[in-house]
């Protein structure tokens, strides 16, 4: 059955939760992050999805796959982001690991669906 709406993707809805992980995460870093890197790391979680369900709701596959690709560039972003979060220790290490091994299980997601979409 092929897929009549972004989400029914598995990949968007995994990356749905990554954005309620992060926005729950970031909630306690210092006020005067608010727009820095708070800001920063809603932004790139958040651009996640709405890439996924931009690509799938375009008219080709080509274009579907090109909106993934800069889904996973956010996810990288993500990633550094978290990383430096954990070394300013905003993070602890146990959050910066669970949410990476989240980011980790979207970005195989993506790139299955990428591998999967017809040439």
């Amino acid at each position: 059955m092929a897929v009549r709406n972004y989400r029914d993707l598995i990949a968007w809805q995994k990356a749905m939760d990554l954005v309620v992980s992060v926005y729950d995460a970031t909630k306690t870093f210092p006020r005067d992050e608010l727009f820095g890197l708070t800001s920063q790391m809603r932004r790139a979680v958040v651009s996640i999805p709405c890439n996924i369900a931009e690509g799938q709701a375009r008219d080709s596959t080509r274009e579907f796959g090109h909106f993934l690709s800069i889904a996973c560039g956010s996810l990288s972003e993500l990633e550094t982001q978290l990383m430096i979060a954990g070394r300013l220790h905003y993070l602890t290490d146990q959050q910066v690991a669970t949410t990476l091994d989240e980011c980790a299980e979207v970005a195989r997601i993506i790139h299955g669906l990428k591998r999967s979409l017809p040439s």
